[in-house]
This record gives structure tokens, sequence and C-alpha cells, in this order.
């Protein structure tokens, strides 16, 4: 597979924060995510045991970027929370098909699209949110961190986090916290 690289041209850092099953399932067949909210995150952001590097604070997270990529699944699920919870961000909702009024958003048709609303912006940090978004923007050599919390449940099937056909990426492993609930969240960069 040819991967377009498109490192040197851009000027933000695409960063990942997402949990999935141990099994590496990101939602459920159907794109359930009620799984998440059932399994109490007590003390996932004062880890029992944590080594220098592990991103574990979302709330530090979100304040180092600046703008959010993500798909139509991932909009319409966050829709569904009951407030915005993105309302300091510059939103791009990737999807050929979505219309909307909606103004916290704004939708590009293709990664291409998305990529030039980010560098009209001039995003620094880019928070990639969404499997298909996630696996698009590491197709094009876009992701520079990558964050994972691992939940310590098994689907057995659903969306999975990567899936097959990415190109090979060697990663630096930079941290990993384990929190009393059994979330293990380990931050990784991506080599170049």
């Amino acid at each position: 597979m040819t991967v377009q690289t498109e490192t040197s041209a851009r000027t933000f850092t695409g960063r990942v924060f997402i949990a999935a099953s141990i099994d590496g399932y990101i939602a459920r067949p159907d794109g359930d995510i009620s799984w998440l909210e059932e399994i109490t995150p007590a003390a996932a952001h004062d880890p029992a045991h944590s080594n220098e590097g592990a991103i574990t604070d979302y709330d530090a997270f979100m304040a180092s970027v600046d703008s959010l990529v993500m798909g139509r699944a991932t909009y319409e699920k966050v829709l569904t929370f009951g407030f915005w919870p993105y309302p300091d961000h510059r939103v791009i909702v990737l999807s050929s098909t979505l219309t909307t009024d909606d103004p916290n958003v704004t939708v590009a048709r293709n990664l291409d699209e998305a990529l030039a609303l980010l560098a009209t912006a001039e995003s620094r940090g880019v928070y990639v949110d969404g499997g298909g978004v996630i696996r698009s923007f590491l197709n094009r050599d876009l992701i520079d961190e990558i964050t994972i919390t691992r939940i310590p449940i098994i689907l057995g099937s659903g969306l999975p986090l990567f899936g097959t056909g990415l190109p090979e990426a060697r990663l630096e492993h930079r941290g990993t916290a384990v929190a009393e609930n059994g979330f293990v969240t380990s931050s990784y960069r991506v080599l170049r």
C-alpha cells in the first residue's frame, strides 16, 4: 500500500485520545458505546501506577488541541450527550452526506477539504476522533501521537479501532498509567 505522506507540509500535530475494549473495539457492532458508561471511571484521572509520559487527563489533553476532526457517526453520538462538549474548539465533521446548520461544526466532504480548513485556521493541535477518521489520518501519515485507554471488557465483536489495511507504523512508548478501576492508558509517539 502506498502512503501519501503530508507531514512535511502541515503545521499541526495530529493527536488521538480514545478508549477501546481490551480486544480492540471502540463500539459494539451497532455503534453503541453504553459499555463505556457502564464501567465506573473512579480514579481514572488519578492512576494507581503511572510512569511519566502517560496522558491520562482528558481536560489537559483538550487544552492541548485547538481543533477536532470527527466523522459523522461520532458527531451524531456527541449530539446525544445533551450538551456540546467542545465550546472552545473548532470542530470539523468529515462526511460526504451530512447537511447541518449546526453553528458548532463545519462539514468537510473529504479529508483534503478538512486539511484545507485546518490549514486556513492555522490549527496547531488536532484531536482526531472516530475509528474511520483515525484510519483515514493514519493512511495519510497525519497522526503524531496516540493515547489509548484500554477498558477492562471484552466485547467480542464491534467497530475496530484500527482494523486491517493500514500502513505499518512504528511507535515510541511514552508512558502507561494503570487506574484503580482497571483502565490502562498508554501514550505513544509515531516514529518517522
